[in-house]
Order: structure tokens, then sequence, then C-alpha cells
């Protein structure tokens, strides 16, 4: 039974610079944990003969897919502000997939063993990790934020020591690309001037096409992924989510959200929100989030600037003028999108004071980001003392007003309303309790959520125990990496 790979490996056509051939490394008795049936049908791939055994063991990087090219990416990255060498530690890419359309996606076995980017790791990863990562990238998919996607998650037999022993799983992620900001740091750092520009052909190639023929095209390509990323950003914001390590090695060109480590969605709004363990400076907080983008691609400027224009100085002046359409690219993708969530189908000068004013209130009263919007949503406040606050009246009056003033039925605007203010997020809380009962055998919580999760805008009866938060405590939810 073919399981319908269609291989064509462009990327081990870039110089060896770029990445290190790699010979798999087999587990000990891998068993399919869960398939992505749907993404597999996207893919043109047969589903039924990635269940089988030989379908599992290509899965589990026991046997090489016909067509593939097993290989680690080189790449570098700053992580929390620090430069350093990187690479594939525990990913192996088998090779580009190409859709019955001619989508080319990357197929990436996570948690694959060791690689010569190592760096004394066992290049392995825990089910509880892998299983995260499946559950919150495709919630992410479902709610329309570009994401890289997962297809299958096996466990190998193996114990995986940590702090205790963890049962070994690999994750087979599909991604547009993993080129990222780290990946041009590392060939302006490590490799020639020729290298350079190959990798910028490279993903003009294959992510901004249109770009190929352009005299700037270097510069085109660096306003492209300003943009995409502008738009990413902004996306996040809107549904209160927290990457955590927004490292540039975790920086994708595609404009897709990578690398599921310590990310979380935020429950009470508060734009200092951290979650990960080791951000003890609050670098990559939610109110951070977009600086922090900007940060990044100020990295990717300095990477291309060779290629931008032979003066230094020029390119200096002309990469920093691109990044000056970061923030108000980004600005005009959040109002866009904060005036959907609240209806608001017309632009208004006094959008955006109603727009903080909103903010302001669900800060000081630690009201519920996704919750609050629910509420507006479906038009019920009686349910919590918050609502029958006089500031709350006085906004909501400020509200109802500034919707009057537009021509736009009630009726499309509460559809418009539903299709953006999401009904479910993966709560941190029932993630783990999903992970939890996961580990212990029992995937039926997990397959629950991950159903209720993949229609967030639904607004079913089913899903309203999921947007019941967690009971209140003295401790602060924590993320780790290492994911």
């Amino acid at each position: 039974m073919n399981i319908d790979w269609r291989f064509d490996n462009s990327y081990a056509r870039l110089p060896h610079t770029f990445f290190v051939e790699m010979t798999l490394n087999p587990v000990q008795e891998p068993k399919l944990v869960i398939l992505n049936k749907e993404l597999a049908k996207e893919l043109s791939l047969n589903s039924e003969a990635l269940q089988t055994t030989e379908g599992i063991q290509e899965l589990a990087g026991n046997k090489e897919p016909l067509g593939s090219r097993p290989l680690a990416q080189a790449y570098a990255g700053h992580q929390f502000g620090h430069f350093n060498m990187l690479g594939d530690g525990r990913a192996i890419l088998l090779g580009e997939h190409l859709a019955a359309d001619n989508k080319r996606v990357d197929i990436q076995l996570k948690g694959a063993g060791r690689t010569p980017f190592s760096r004394g790791g066992d290049g392995r990863a825990a089910l509880g990790p892998m299983l995260r990562e499946y559950i919150i990238s495709e919630a992410m998919h479902a709610l329309g934020i570009p994401t890289t996607r997962s297809l299958a998650v096996v466990t190998t037999g193996e114990m995986i020591m940590r702090e205790e022993p963890l049962q070994g799983a690999i994750l087979t992620r599909v991604a547009s690309s993993h080129l990222r900001v780290g990946t041009f740091q590392y060939a302006r750092r490590w490799g020639t001037g020729a290298e350079l520009k190959d990798l910028a052909d490279y993903a003009i190639q294959r992510h901004f096409p249109t770009l190929q023929n352009e005299n700037m095209r270097y510069l085109k390509l660096l306003e492209g992924v300003i943009e995409t990323q502008a738009q990413l950003i902004a996306k996040w914001q809107l549904v209160g989510f927290i990457h955590g390590v927004m490292n540039t090695d975790n920086m994708a060109i595609s404009g897709e959200t990578i690398d599921y480590g310590p990310c979380a969605f935020m429950d009470q709004y508060d734009p200092q929100t951290v979650f990960s363990s080791i951000d003890r400076q609050g670098r990559y907080a939610y109110q951070n989030q977009p600086n922090m983008a900007l940060w990044n691609l100020a990295r990717l400027a300095e990477s291309l600037l060779p290629l931008i224009h032979q003066d230094s100085e020029q390119a200096i002046q002309i990469a920093e003028q691109a990044l000056q359409q970061f923030s108000k690219l980004y600005e005009v993708n959040w109002l866009a999108g904060m005036r959907l969530k609240l209806g608001l189908m017309t632009e208004e000068s006094q959008d955006i004071a109603l727009i903080d004013e909103l903010l302001q209130w669900m800060q000081t009263n630690e009201a519920d980001y996704t919750n609050t919007f629910r509420a507006f949503t479906l038009g019920e406040f009686e349910n919590s003392a918050l609502y029958e606050q006089e500031t709350f009246k006085q906004w909501h009056k400020k509200w109802q007003e500034r919707l009057q003033q537009q021509p736009q039925p009630l009726e499309l605007v509460q559809q418009t309303m539903r299709q953006h203010n999401p009904a479910i997020i993966p709560r941190n809380h029932r993630v783990e309790e999903a992970l939890h009962a996961a580990a212990q055998g029992n995937l039926q919580p997990f397959q629950q959520l991950l159903k209720v999760l993949t229609q967030p805008f639904s607004y079913t009866t089913e899903q309203e125990m999921y947007a019941i938060l967690p009971p209140a405590s003295s401790c602060q939810y924590r993320t780790f990496c290492g994911t």
C-alpha cells in the first residue's frame, strides 16, 4: 500500500554549508498515537497506508520514505538576545513533499535523534511536549493563524531521561519551509557572499516567487517578510497567544508560527503576561511581542545588507526605511482585527480610544480576555458582577452608540463577531489535563479537546465547559522549553 509521497528536495540542492545529510536513528518499538487524517488528505497522502506497519516505521524514522533525502539544517540565532550557532539538534528534515496541487511542504521528524548540531543532547523528545505541539498548532490553524501543522505523533518504545524518565515520542511536522531569520544569520556569519545570495534567491523562489525578476528583489524580500510578520503578530495579539521564546531561530521567513515550546494562551488580560519559566525578565511578554518581532526583523536586515546595496551606508539607510514600516503595518492589522472583534464594520476616529478604554478596564478588573469578547458576541452580561460596574456600563453605552453609527444590520454585525471571536481557546489547564491523561494511556480527553478546538467559532453547547476558567491558584502557570 503506497503512502503516495512525492518528494522533491530543493533545499538539498543548496550549498552543503546549509545542511548535513543524515542517516536516520531507528527506535525500538514505534507505535502510532495520533494521525491527522484531515491534513493527510490535504497533502494527498494515503492515511490508511500511514497507519500500516511500514507507514509507522517511516513516521518513526526507522525507514526512509521513497524519494526522501534526510538532512539536518544549519542555522544560528539570538536566544534571549545572545547569539549562538545552532541547527537542527533533534529534528531531521525528510524532504519536501508535493501535494496534488503542487503545494510544497517540508516533512520533518522532531525528536528523531542526535545530529551534528545536538550540542550534547540526546536528540529525543517526550510524548507530552510532542502532543502539546500537535494540539496547539492544530488549534492555531483552526483559528486562522499561519502555523506549522502536525501530521502524526508516534511513541518510540524508549524512555528518555529528563528530570525523570519520560516516554519517548516523535512528531511529524509539516511546514511551508523551515527557513528562519537564523538561517540568514548563519549564512552572513559563516557563509560566503555567494552562499548568502543562493539562500536569498532560494527564499524568494519558494515564498515570494513574484519577486524573482525584480531589480531590488532582496530589499523586497525583506519587505515581504516584514509584512507577513506584521500580519502574524497581530493575529497572535488578537487571540491572546504568547509564543514564549521569540528567538531569531524561531521566526520563520514564511510567516508561519513555528516551535511551540513554552507557549500558552492568556486567560485574564494582562499585557505583562509571561509563561516561559526561563523568561525571568519578561523579554517575550505579551506586550513585547510586536517589538521583539521588529528586533528579529532587524537581525534579518543586517544579514541581507550586502545584497541590498553594495555601499554599506546606503544599504543600512534602505534597510532602516523598510523596517520603519513594520509598526505601521502591525497597527493597521491589529486595529482592523480589533474592530472586527467588536463588530465595527466602518472606520471612525474614536475607535482607538474606545478599544483602549476596554482593554484598560479588562486589565484593571483582571477580566478574562477570550471570555470577555465571547460575552460581547453572545450579548450575555448578566452572569458576572464585572458587567454591573458603572465603568463597564459607561463603556458599553459608548460601544452601542458607535454600532448605531454604521449602516450594517445587527445580524451582520453579530455574524462578523462570531467569525472573529473564538468561543474556545486551548486553555492551559485543559491542555495539561489532556496531556496528563495521555501520559497515563488515556487519549480520550486529548481527542475530545482537539475536536472542540478545531471548531473554535462554532459556539456549540459542547464547547461551553471548555470556556470555564480554571480555579484560582496562588501558583502562576509556567511552561518550559525543550519541546
